[in-house]
């Protein structure tokens, strides 16, 4: 970090977090509080941040803006579509529902920064700013509030693997901004990593002819690069359904990557961020009037609205939406790095899936195998007869109740061994 660019945390800001302990571990009850400038405003509870978390905004320095970006998240659940051109029968009704995935209006600004104080100082960190209440309304308090208790509470697992980011604590400033603090975990995205991958592809393919046995070369090193994100992305995923959290935010602008060369695949860790959308799934936290959480408010009518009513069936419905968006996360990686720059894009991809073919991964091959464009992409998914069509069908299936668990995806074919 240069650190001409490095300044002392320095606008005035609360010490510490406006935390309060909640009475229920589940959901957002509003409540006001008086913070250490013993100013009142509107909040949200959260557990108690563990006491490793640094709260004080001395501790930290900031350094350069790295830049800004929304939320994506699940927005609506439509049903079928109706017309002379869609025909379906009595078992596909409130089964296929094409899920919409939209940016939400909170923008969040990342910052580079480090520790300046105590045993950890001269840690890297990255800061994840939410705006206040004034430029991003009672929401960008919320996800803040929600993202801070997630962490806190995958954090006190023993076991956390290192395909999570690290909170490392925060602070508050006197304009409402909420600043939570992050080891660094790397600066670019996987959505990053596809940008830079299609661009090369782009650039080679510019030149002329493609010398075959380098075009080789690179596709088996970019294969094996995707095969490396999603398996970070997976046990990151698998880890917090083993403990009763789904991520509801899950894309490749989600997953932070500490490189973005395919020659350094070896020391790859994808991690998951973007725990703003969370939602504890505890089955006392899914029991009748407690899944009223303003964040979580649509996931639970998308589940009613899909038949499940009892904990057990919110449950697995949650989960399921999560494989979902982990699918459209594969889709994506399978697609945009292996072609040309400007050739598919997420929502060009996301509508051919759900929109054109509805669903049939099997006509989406047929499609692609019709467009040279998309051949690397083809070959890619192809590996161990089809099985990445396979894996793909499986994590998209119209059917929620037939998407498989994280550790099933996990330890499917497609990501053991059989890509080279």
């Amino acid at each position: 970090m240069n650190p001409v660019a490095v300044h002392r945390v320095s606008f005035d800001c609360v010490s510490r977090f406006s935390l309060i302990h909640r009475e229920s571990g589940c959901g957002f009850f509003g409540a006001r509080i008086v913070n250490s400038r013993g100013r009142n405003r509107p909040t949200r509870r959260l557990h108690a941040v563990t006491a490793s978390l640094i709260t004080s905004a001395d501790s930290f320095e900031v350094g350069r803006l790295i830049g800004s970006y929304g939320f994506m998240n699940v927005t609506s659940y439509s049903g079928l579509q109706s017309g002379a051109e869609f025909e379906s029968t009595s078992d596909d009704i409130g089964r296929l529902k094409a899920q919409d995935i939209g940016e939400g209006g909170v923008k969040i600004r990342l910052y580079e920064g480090r520790i300046s104080q105590g045993p950890f100082r001269g840690t890297p960190i990255t800061f994840k700013v939410y705006p206040g209440q004034r430029a991003g309304g009672i929401e960008a308090d919320m996800m803040a509030a929600n993202e801070l208790n997630a962490h806190s509470f995958l954090q006190s697992n023993k076991n956390l693997p290192a395909n999570l980011l690290i909170l490392v604590g925060g602070f508050e400033t006197q304009f409402g901004e909420q600043w939570l603090a992050f080891r660094d975990g790397g600066k670019d995205s996987a959505a990053d990593y596809a940008r830079i991958a299609s661009e090369k592809t782009s650039r080679a393919r510019s030149q002329g002819v493609w010398n075959p046995y380098e075009r080789e070369v690179t596709m088996k090193r970019r294969r094996n690069f995707v095969i490396t994100i999603l398996q970070g992305a997976m046990k990151g995923l698998a880890f917090m359904h083993a403990n009763d959290r789904l991520h509801q935010s899950l894309g490749p602008s989600s997953i932070v990557l500490n490189t973005p060369a395919e020659s350094e695949a070896i020391y790859l860790i994808p991690r998951l961020r973007d725990l703003a959308f969370s939602v504890d799934i505890r089955p006392s936290c899914l029991e009748e009037g407690a899944t009223s959480g303003a964040l979580s408010e649509q996931l639970w009518r998308r589940a009613t609205a899909s038949g499940a009513f009892t904990v057990f069936e919110k449950r697995a419905f949650g989960i399921a939406e999560d494989i979902y968006e982990a699918g459209l996360l594969f889709a994506y990686l399978a697609f945009v790095p292996f072609c040309e720059a400007g050739v598919m894009d997420s929502l060009s991809l996301q509508r051919l899936l759900e929109n054109t073919f509805r669903l049939d991964i099997e006509a989406v091959r047929e499609y692609c195998l019709a467009d040279e464009r998309l051949e690397e992409a083809v070959k890619f998914l192809d590996f161990g007869d089809r099985a990445g069509w396979e894996l793909l069908q499986a994590m998209l299936n119209a059917d929620h109740r037939k998407r498989p668990m994280a550790e099933a995806v996990l330890s499917h074919r497609f990501l053991n061994g059989i890509v080279k």
